[in-house]
């Protein structure tokens, strides 16, 4: 892909492969869904039909008090 490159030589040199590494990730984590999805095990995660924590709805008035609309 970038072998008439020199500066992808030059910071893979430095930084290492990192596309090389993304890919490697991503097999890893693909593998894992799948085995996760073959399953049908949440190992922690999301249950269908529980109730999602979310943050804390609260009523605020930009207003300052006393001065609320009618």
């Amino acid at each position: 892909m970038f072998q008439d490159a020199p500066i992808y030589h030059q910071l893979v040199a430095e930084r290492g492969d990192v596309p090389a590494r993304v890919r490697d990730a991503a097999a890893s984590i693909h593998s894992q869904l799948g085995a996760i999805m073959a399953t049908g095990s949440s190992a922690g995660m999301f249950e269908p039909g529980a109730p999602a924590a979310g943050p804390e709805v609260r009523s605020i008035s930009a207003l300052p008090p006393g001065s609320q609309q009618r």
